[in-house]
């Protein structure tokens, strides 16, 4: 039985990687876009690389027949998200990408994202969207909450050694590098081509880029103690990507070891060989991630370095990943295109 897909936000490059992949999905079908600033526009016009695809015409979210779709996936905007979602039905599954349900503790998304949220109780069902440490909660969810695609590099890359207490918990340095697409498709002057080209730049120095909420609530968890990393993100001029380097405190042939054995079979995750670093131009436009560890020259220090496309991987192709799940589908459906090089 073919299963009935909507996607919400259609017009931004969520949305658009959203379609792509799920076009060609075998098991599913789009069967309704929403774009309320698009409505009544096709997707070939606000997407021309789409035109080859027979799609519904975008519409303002609140004409769409939910009767018959099987999930929704939303790619709103933070705030939008959960007010949408709370007027939907309360039978049909939903993948949220947006940072609305991400947090468990309302008090925590008030803190990192300015203003209460208005879906509490929708706040405490939802399920965190990192697909390899949630699977069977997956499974059984209705709702499931993509991760920010920061924070899914730093947590492919930390994760594994945080639970087996391979590194020191208080000596964490994540430093990432993020492709502009990351930014979304929103209009700002710092995206301008002449303000972004020929160089690329930080921010959210200091502690307050907001996926360090993730980061404190899924690492403080898996450790039972507080973890508090140093965390800094860099924007650089290309469109797709992203690049972490970790900086570690622990032996790294017992790093190397923790990585492979907890990615060991996973069909997106992917440990290199100790000593070969991964790169964003060999994972671009696919849901795999790579990962790499080199030992560092001071003795008993390592450096760690991970690598997706943050449209795929950490955004749209972990969505439709869960999605799978949700469905009952196998995993990997509709997932296992190759990176597109060069």
């Amino acid at each position: 039985m073919t299963q009935k897909i909507a996607i919400l936000g259609a017009s931004g490059y969520t949305g658009a990687e959203l379609v792509r992949l799920v076009a060609t999905h075998p098991a599913m079908e789009i069967a309704a876009l929403g774009a309320n600033a698009r409505a009544g526009q096709s997707m070939a016009q606000v997407f021309p690389h789409l035109r080859h695809l027979d799609l519904p015409v975008l519409a303002k979210v609140d004409e769409i027949d939910f009767s018959g779709i099987d999930l929704c996936f939303c790619a709103l905007p933070h705030k939008t998200s959960q007010e949408v979602i709370r007027a939907l039905p309360r039978d049909l599954k939903i993948v949220d990408l947006s940072a609305d349900f991400r947090l468990r503790d309302p008090a925590d998304y008030e803190t990192w994202y300015g203003n209460p949220h208005s879906a509490v109780e929708m706040q405490k069902e939802a399920v965190y969207g990192l697909t390899e440490f949630y699977r069977e909660e997956i499974r059984q969810a209705r709702l499931v909450a993509g991760t920010g695609c920061n924070a899914a590099t730093g947590q492919y890359l930390l994760r594994p050694l945080i639970s087996e207490r391979a590194i020191d918990l208080d000596e964490i340095i994540l430093d990432l590098k993020c492709g502009v697409s990351g930014a979304g498709r929103s209009l700002k002057e710092m995206l301008l081509h002449a303000e972004l080209s020929e160089g690329y730049h930080a921010y959210a120095v200091g502690g307050t880029h907001r996926h360090l909420g993730e980061f404190d609530q899924e690492f403080s968890k898996l450790a039972g103690r507080e973890v508090r990393i140093q965390f800094t993100p860099h924007l650089i001029p290309a469109n797709r990507g992203i690049l972490a380097t970790g900086y570690v405190k622990g032996a790294a042939d017992t790093i190397h070891a923790a990585l492979s054995g907890a990615y060991a079979g996973e069909p997106f995750v992917e440990v290199l060989p100790f000593g070969e670093v991964p790169s964003t131009r060999h994972v671009r436009g696919s849901n795999f991630c790579h990962i790499g560890a080199v030992a560092d020259r001071r003795p008993g220090r390592t450096i760690v370095v991970a690598a997706l496309d943050n449209l795929t991987k950490g955004s749209s192709g972990q969505a439709l990943q869960n999605a799978n799940l949700m469905l009952g589908n196998c995993e990997t459906t509709g997932l296992m295109l190759a990176p597109c090089f060069p």
